[in-house]
Order: structure tokens, then sequence, then C-alpha cells
């Protein structure tokens, strides 16, 4: 059960029902958005992770940004965050418990995992994999956009927001979705 009560239309006060508005300009409002709409800076802040997945789109592709972000959450052990990431994977006729990746991939999700595990212990070798694809700007639009979906793998994980309705069809058990 969700510790912070979801914001609504019918239950926003005048000014969270503006940025409700403002937000589905955008973004689909998901039970993360409704509950970060309790708090503007907050929201805007998650909502960094948007442009940073731009930013990291044009040197990984449409893909790997998400198994980099599947790697993030399934070690930081975020449900929610698996699950919209299952989903996207699934979506692409792609199994999520047997991914094909070539070294350039699994230099990109070992470096994901490591972030979420213990930042402060990349290993050398594991930068030096990255270092033979990305550029140091790469690299630090990588790591920003890593530390962007730790913050959403927290927020979703510490106040236990509610898995929304539309992933119920990629859940399975914690012993499959974590290992």
């Amino acid at each position: 059960m969700a510790r912070i009560p979801q914001i609504s239309p019918e239950t926003a006060s005048p000014e969270q029902l503006a940025l409700w508005r403002e937000t589905e300009k955008t973004h689909s409002i998901s039970n993360m958005k409704a509950t970060l709409i309790h708090s503007p800076e907050a929201l805007r802040a998650v909502l960094e992770w948007y442009p940073l997945f731009s930013k990291v789109k044009p040197f990984l592709g449409e893909r790997l940004p998400v198994l980099f972000c599947n790697a993030i959450s399934r070690a930081n052990h975020c449900q929610l965050c698996s699950l919209f990431m299952r989903r996207a994977i699934v979506s692409w006729g792609e199994d999520p418990d047997n991914l094909k990746l070539d070294e350039r991939d699994q230099a990109v999700v070992d470096f994901g995992r490591q972030l979420a595990i213990d930042p402060n212990a990349v290993p050398d070798a594991l930068f030096a994999r990255l270092k033979t694809y990305f550029s140091d700007a790469e690299i630090v639009d990588l790591t920003a956009f890593g530390a962007l979906m730790i913050v959403n793998n927290i927020f979703n994980s510490a106040l236990r927001v509610d898995i929304d309705t539309a992933l119920d069809p990629y859940k399975v058990g914690p012993e499959v979705l974590f290992a």
C-alpha cells in the first residue's frame, strides 16, 4: 500500500491541478507522477530523466537505454520501474529474462548494475570497457541518466508507490524480476 496518497484531478488543490494539467501535456500521469504532484520541485527534478533519456538515445540507440534502466531497477529491487522496463522489452518481442547482448551492450548493462549496487566500486576494467565505446561526454550523460533512474527507484520503493494497473500483465515473482 502506498505511503503517500496519489493526487487526482478530483483531490488536487488548484495549484496541484494546474501542475497536473501542465504535466499531462507532455507525459502520461503514472502513479509515480500522481504522487510527485504533491511537490512541484520534486516532480520537475524527476522529470529531468526524460531530457537525459533523449540525450543518450543518439549514441545508445532506442533499445540500450531501456536495458540500462532495467539493469539499474532490477539491481535496486524496484518493482515498479522494473515492470515498466519489462513491458518495454516485451513490447519489442524480446525475453527480458534472456537478453541477447553484444560486448558494448553488456558493458552498458554491467555499468548500470554497478551504479545501483555500489557506485564507489565501479571497477577500472569496466570503466575501460565503456571508454572503448563512448566519449567522456557520453559517459557523463550516461552516468547522470543512471543516477536519475536510481532516484526513480528510491522514490517508488521508499514511498511504496502502487504498481500501475497497465503493468499487471508483466508481473512476475521477485525470484524472476530480481534474478
